[in-house]
């Protein structure tokens, strides 16, 4: 789930400066930065529409870096489960395509899942996202916790690394 919004919003780093959002100042040497930023996409092509809204919105003066705060992202793709992702900050970097996001992360995948963690890496290039923090899954009949998580993009795979708990629910189990 943390995959593919951030593969959205990694993708979408070029289409941010089209954003409506009023241009409140240009930060003298430090690149463009915009406040209360609502941008929408439907990408016909990649069958995809997302919603991005941000308290703040940074660019370097190269534009290769971006930095955003107290941001909200929903994506619904065709025929799959919308998803959402909140966090207090994040940096997207152009050349390496990698991004990071701090600070209490929160993850929804359709009705079903939940993922809480405070910090991820994603690497875009490779497709792998990975944290040493503590990360909690939560579905419709289990709850897993642990420290650490490693997740392959392509192969749509998700390990957690160390001190593994799970917690299967058998009222949901039974149903």
């Amino acid at each position: 789930m943390l995959i593919l919004v951030t593969f959205y919003l990694a993708k979408s780093g070029k289409e941010l400066l089209k954003t409506t959002a009023l241009l409140r100042n240009i930060v003298s040497g430090e690149g463009l930065e915009l406040k209360e930023v609502h941008y929408r996409q439907d990408d016909p092509d990649e069958k995809v529409q997302w919603v991005l809204d941000a308290e703040e919105v940074r660019f370097s003066k190269d534009m290769k870096t971006i930095r955003f705060y107290d941001f909200k992202l929903r994506i619904e793709p065709e025929g799959e489960p919308w998803f959402k992702l909140s966090g207090e900050r994040g940096n997207y970097f152009k050349d390496s395509g990698k991004i990071e996001l701090w600070g209490n992360l929160e993850g929804f995948y359709g009705d079903k899942y939940k993922i809480f963690t405070d910090y991820v890496l994603i690497n875009e290039k490779i497709g792998t996202l990975t944290t040493k923090k503590p990360v909690k899954i939560v579905g419709p009949f289990f709850n897993v916790k642990g420290k650490g998580l490693f997740a392959d993009m392509a192969k749509k795979k998700i390990k957690i690394l160390s001190d593994v708990t799970t917690i299967i629910n058998e009222e949901s189990v039974t149903r």
